[in-house]
């Protein structure tokens, strides 16, 4: 087994001492290799906007005691330059330095969309250099706010802003004159959003753009879309949801707390084989219509017609003649940014240990563990019938399910079937803190192969654990890690299941050691943190719960002074 050694220190040295002459490298394997090239926390991130980028490495052996001693970067436009070791963008040269974490990179300014190849060698205790590392990349995002050239968007659909209504569809068709090179595509929204592109789903992050203090900080999403364009007709579309930025937040049933109008901008930048560019962005050419989704809410649940599925609508020759153009809106596009924390995603599945009535006479799916995330639901029925899904953690004295410690969080899912054989339905912009499933309307016996639970959490990498001879203290140390994942969705909150779910800044300086141990935290606190510094109030105070959808006075103020 290889040992892993992880050099963390708190500055770079940057002392240069030139090129090294050649060292004879003893026969047999390298001594030491280097291993999982990460820039800002990332393996080969795709638009990023941080001007002067932060470069770490990990060494590997297999013997004992090995410590770096030196190390040298070199960066440049194409892997084939790089390997070559030719019109390098930047080379550090040999550094006299054990550092091997947030190691600036210290080359000429970068620009919008660049990319950047770069690997990196070191030097052991005994002055012997390791071989180059493979090569890694990043990718610079959108760094001005005129690199913009798509306009804000709004659904042309009249609604009621006060209560929760249907996501909307938004869609538009367009031709590329030529075979694609290269494609990436820059979206956000006033809302979540989802993204498609001739009928495949762009991505596999979940509740995009995230939870930022959104008239502040609004996070972009880059994509790299070049397998899903093709010379000819295209269509791309996004389907909105509320989300954090107009649902209802906290117990004071707040609203509109960012906005009453969800809205997209997207952009795609088109690069030909003949080197020729295009871009296709957000503009009057769109369109708006309603679709399955009736109702979305992040406390409360979905409500989903099958009935109302629009088929076809993501891909070119779909009929939008009845649909709605869109509206223009005037939105400031200074406060976007590119994320620094990890997406949320799909993380696992479960199965349930046990499908069984209650003595009240519910029918209940144990998923044998509290999880967050929600159930995917596999079903044939009649057109029109409807299953519910209610979701709680766990059964009252009596066996029975118990769902008062949500307070005023419905956190139910409904789908109505369109009767077109095995249906399967999963929530888009909700989720549920549960362990046990109350299934109402089923038609028949639902069998486990028919409840799934999706379980999601952002997605870090696992850096600790803990197995003692005491079952007690594993469980313990179980029971941690699941309130970890579901309590580190974008945002650290106090709990994922009521009507809160807030990020409250006592709660987590409390946890964030336990934290760092458990799971590579740097980047989600580092996404939180920057939101707080946004937050903070004009006397230096910090919030109760960032980002800070309360009302509370200056007075008020304890939780926020904890952090």
């Amino acid at each position: 087994m290889s040992v892993l050694v992880s050099c963390i220190v708190a500055a770079v040295a940057s002392i240069t001492a030139g090129h090294p002459r050649p060292v004879t490298q003893p026969s047999g394997p390298p001594p030491v290799t280097v291993t999982n090239l990460r820039t800002e926390y990332r393996e080969h991130p795709v638009g990023i906007d941080v001007g002067v980028p932060r470069l770490s490495w990990q060494l590997r052996s297999d013997a004992r005691g090995v410590r770096q001693t030196g190390y040298q970067i070199r960066v440049a436009g194409s892997e084939a330059d790089l390997r070559a070791g030719r019109r390098l963008t930047w080379d550090s040269g040999r550094v006299a330095s054990d550092a091997s974490v947030h190691v600036e990179y210290a080359g000429p300014p970068l620009r919008s969309r660049q990319t950047c190849y770069w690997q990196v060698r070191l030097w052991d205790g005994g002055g012997l250099p390791s071989p180059w590392s493979d090569v890694a990349t990043w990718e610079m995002g959108l760094l001005d706010a005129s690199d913009w050239g798509a306009a804000w968007i709004e659904p042309g659909l009249a609604e009621d802003v006060k209560t929760p209504g249907p996501s909307p569809l938004l869609r538009r068709e367009f031709q590329l004159k030529g075979t694609v090179r290269r494609a990436r595509a820059y979206v956000t929204s006033h809302g979540l959003y989802e993204l498609t592109l001739n009928g495949r789903r762009v991505g596999d992050e979940l509740f995009t753009p995230g939870w930022t203090s959104y008239n502040k900080r609004l996070q972009y999403q880059a994509y790299d879309v070049t397998p899903l364009l093709k010379q000819g007709p295209n269509a791309i579309g996004a389907m909105l949801g509320n989300g954090w930025y107009r649902g209802t937040l906290a117990w004071e049933g707040n609203r509109n707390i960012y906005g009453a109008r969800l809205a997209l901008l997207a952009q795609l930048h088109v690069t030909y084989t003949d080197g020729r560019e295009e871009i296709v962005g957000t503009d009057g050419q769109w369109k708006s219509s309603t679709g399955p989704i009736l109702m979305s809410e992040i406390y409360d649940g979905e409500t989903y017609d099958a009935r109302r599925e629009k088929d076809g609508w993501t891909v070119p020759g779909f009929d939008d003649a009845g649909w709605s153009p869109v509206s223009l809106a005037n939105h400031p596009k200074d406060v976007l940014v590119a994320p620094t924390g990890p997406p949320v995603r799909r993380i696992k599945e479960l199965t349930p240990t046990r499908i069984f009535k209650t003595p009240a006479g519910d029918l209940v799916a144990d998923m044998g563990q509290n999880m967050v995330g929600w159930v995917r639901l596999g079903v044939r029925g009649p057109a029109g019938a409807t299953v519910t899904l209610r979701h709680a953690e766990v059964l009252d004295k009596q066996g029975n399910f118990y769902t008062a410690n949500l307070r005023g969080a419905k956190a139910t899912a409904r789908y109505t079937l369109k009767g077109a054989g095995r249906e399967v339905f999963e929530p888009h912009f909700t989720f549920f803190g549960f362990r046990y499933v109350a299934i109402d309307g089923y038609p028949g016996q639902p069998s486990p192969e028919d409840i799934t639970g999706i379980v999601i959490h952002s997605d870090m990498r696992v850096t600790g654990s803990l197995d003692t001879s005491d079952p007690m203290i594993n469980q313990l140390q179980r029971n941690i890690t699941w309130g970890q994942r579901g309590n580190f969705l974008d945002v650290p909150t106090d709990c994922p299941q009521r009507d809160e779910r807030l990020g409250w800044t006592g709660d987590a300086q409390v946890f964030a050691r336990t934290a760092a141990f458990n799971m590579d935290v740097a980047g989600f606190f580092g996404k939180w943190l920057a939101d707080l510094r946004a937050d903070q109030f004009d006397d230096g105070a910090v919030p109760h719960v960032v980002p800070n959808v309360l009302t509370v006075s200056p007075s008020q103020r304890p939780g926020g002074s904890a952090a």
